[in-house]
């Protein structure tokens, strides 16, 4: 018995985390950033394979039955090797999801000229794990994918609206939009980038309209608990969050509350005391 462990290499995944405490507000959650080494966009396969799995065993061992990872690139480049490779033999009966299989579910009914635009990490876009994903559900889709490499520092730092920041953000999503004129959806596939919503809301057209993952991960979350009682069996229901960190705690809280006006209190993931 324990908590849903949310994982992601810094602060994206609290944007998931808001989403499933608003949707399943009796269950327990622990989420895990992995700030010291984030960003993990630019990382080689094997990198993110390797600290996605530190990150699972990690959550594992604080008992959480069912690891969500709330990050795109670590759910494009470990999610099916950790699925197939460590579970079987080592955790057969815990599970680990990841975001993108539900958002590519969902986005393709979403627009009507049949055209997806999606910001993302260069792991993600390199990945073509959405287009993969979108030719089971929509094939009649045509993605546009442009990559955006220094989203999640500028987000991690602190200097998403600084003006090189609001630069960078508004270059982005020009080079997208100029890939076709008929985009009338854009995905959001990183968990930090709903953290520039309001910005990005002033930066493309109104007609156009922003899908963030959040929501969509918690409903998909507790349509799959519905249908595996065997797995929700397993996981505590006190309302109770707690939050570790890779980094420093006291940077985190400081930025979880000024990012995403969240109120925190981290812990060292490191800390035998938390185990």
């Amino acid at each position: 018995m324990g908590a849903i462990g949310v994982f992601d290499s810094g602060y994206g995944g609290l944007t998931v985390l808001k989403s499933l405490l608003e949707y399943m507000p009796d269950y327990d959650f622990m989420y895990y950033g992995d700030n010291k080494r984030a960003p993990y966009g630019t990382r080689s396969f094997e990198e993110v394979y390797e600290f996605t799995l530190e990150a699972v065993k990690q959550l594992f061992d604080r008992g959480c039955p069912l690891v969500i990872l709330a990050c795109n690139t670590a759910s494009a480049k470990a999610l099916r090797s950790v699925q197939r490779k460590y579970l079987p033999e080592a955790a057969p009966e815990k599970r680990v999801l990841g975001v993108i299989r539900p958002s590519a579910e969902v986005v393709g009914a979403l627009s009507k000229t049949h055209h997806i635009g999606l910001l993302a990490t260069e792991g993600t876009v390199r990945s073509e794990s959405y287009r993969l994903e979108l030719e089971k559900f929509s094939p009649h889709i045509e993605l546009f994918q442009h990559a955006c490499p220094a989203w999640v520092p500028l987000i991690e730092e602190g200097n998403a609206h600084s003006e090189e920041g609001r630069r960078q953000i508004k270059e982005d999503v020009q080079r997208l939009l100029a890939m076709s004129p008929d985009i009338d959806t854009v995905l959001l596939a990183c968990t930090h980038y709903p953290i520039l919503a309001s910005y990005l809301r002033t930066i493309i057209p109104g007609n156009i309209q922003i899908v963030s993952q959040g929501d969509i991960v918690a409903e998909s979350l507790k349509d799959y608990l519905s249908r595996h009682p065997e797995i929700d069996r397993q996981l505590t229901k006190t309302a109770t969050v707690s939050y570790f960190t890779s980094g420093s705690p006291e940077l985190f809280n400081q930025q979880a509350e000024k990012i995403i006006r969240m109120k925190t209190n981290a812990r060292s993931i490191e800390d035998e005391q938390y185990r």
